[in-house]
């Protein structure tokens, strides 16, 4: 009797084998005998792999901007779950949409016209700071140390200013300018609209995900993608804090040290803080390179006080703000703040950092439960 069910079992694997094996046999049939028609098909499915990929290019710009929203509408929900406590989810929605509206409002009012009359003001007084420059001790020992290469330099650009053939191209460059901070305004209007939608409509579109587990799944994939917009909006929260108190804090000190364009130094602050460990840094040594045109002592001071800012926000306020997110170990910050960076720019670095932390929830929630469940080594049967 165990001889005959041993018979059967190898008869049963032997038929799944030759099963499995039929269709890769079948395709290579239709190769030998249509050899035409079949290259013919892999043409045709490499030309539609290459029209999906430029139709992906196109619509790149799209995609990032829904990307920005979704990341931004999980940011916004933990507010309106905190309002949702009090009043009704469409309420807490509308103070939240009206409370964004006001905020966006509100920085272009304050900004934009400080922004424009530092910058009148910078064009304006941008002949006298180069000669103050040209005339101070440190450049003339700079000089005295390099030689007429620095001299060269510097006359090589008064040369390019005064000649008038090179007004054509710096009104070029403006007006490129120009449309670039169209382009951007544009951009930003695009996803401040798209935020709000999203961010009314958030509950229905994680639903509308679970609907595309198996039902036996969905429970687990609910919880799942839970964790996940949770981390990813204590996060937003939680960097755009430390990033306004950078602003704010560059704002008031910058002003009183009297560096140039400090309303644009204070958001040159705020974008970098937005991006953890590297931001910060890069957007310390931006602005104090720039208050290098004041005076070398006004770039020391600068470069001074961001050194113990970054002290204090390491030490003393990240931790505070940022204890409730996901910890992510500062080696993979760096790795993903950079790759991010490589591939989308200022907002790839932005997006990095809340990727890497849903990948570790990912990792935690599903990779290792699984891997905990495997306890007993697969039976490997003999051919």
């Amino acid at each position: 009797m165990r001889r005959r069910r041993v018979s059967r079992s190898v008869d049963h694997e032997a038929v799944k084998a030759a099963a499995v094996s039929q269709p890769s046999n079948a395709v290579a049939a239709y190769a030998r005998t249509n050899p035409f028609m079949f290259g013919l098909l892999g043409a045709l499915g490499v030309l539609v792999a290459l029209a999906i990929g430029g139709i992906i290019d196109q619509l790149a710009t799209v995609l990032v901007y829904v990307g920005v929203a979704i990341f931004l509408a999980l940011g916004l929900d933990p507010i309106v779950r905190f309002i949702e406590k009090k009043l009704p989810r469409p309420a807490a929605v509308a103070i939240v949409v009206v409370g964004v509206l006001l905020a966006f409002a509100g920085i272009i009012l304050a900004i934009v016209p400080i922004l424009v009359e530092q910058i009148s003001n910078l064009i304006k007084d941008g002949p006298k700071m180069v000669e103050d420059f040209m005339a101070s001790a440190w450049y003339k020992d700079v000089s005295g140390q390099f030689g007429s290469t620095i001299q060269d330099a510097v006359q090589g650009v008064l040369d390019f200013v005064q000649n008038p053939d090179n007004f054509l191209d710096i009104g070029g460059g403006v007006f490129a300018v120009g449309a670039g901070i169209a382009g951007g305004i544009t951009g930003i209007t695009i996803v401040l609209i798209l935020t709000l939608y999203f961010m009314a409509s958030l509950r229905s579109m994680k639903r509308l995900a679970t609907r595309f587990v198996p039902a036996y799944q969905r429970d687990t994939f609910s919880g799942l993608l839970e964790d996940v917009s949770g981390a990813v909006g204590r996060y937003v929260i939680g960097q755009a804090s430390l990033a306004l108190i950078n602003g704010i804090l560059s704002l008031i000190f910058l002003s009183i040290i009297g560096a140039p364009v400090p309303a644009l130094l204070a958001l040159i602050a705020f974008i970098g803080s937005m991006i953890p460990l590297v931001g910060t840094l890069t957007a310390s040594i931006i602005n104090s390179l720039i208050c290098l045109f004041v005076s070398p002592l006004t770039a020391l001071i600068a470069i001074i006080y961001y050194l113990i800012y970054m002290q204090i926000e390491a030490y003393v306020l990240s931790p505070r703000i940022m204890s409730k997110a996901v910890a992510v170990p500062g080696a993979l910050v760096v790795i993903a703040a950079v790759a991010g960076g490589a591939l989308g720019g200022i907002l790839g670095a932005l997006v990095a950092i809340p990727v890497a932390a849903s990948i570790i929830i990912i990792v935690q929630k599903v990779v290792f439960p699984a891997q905990d469940r495997k306890r007993v080594p697969p039976v490997v049967t003999a051919p």
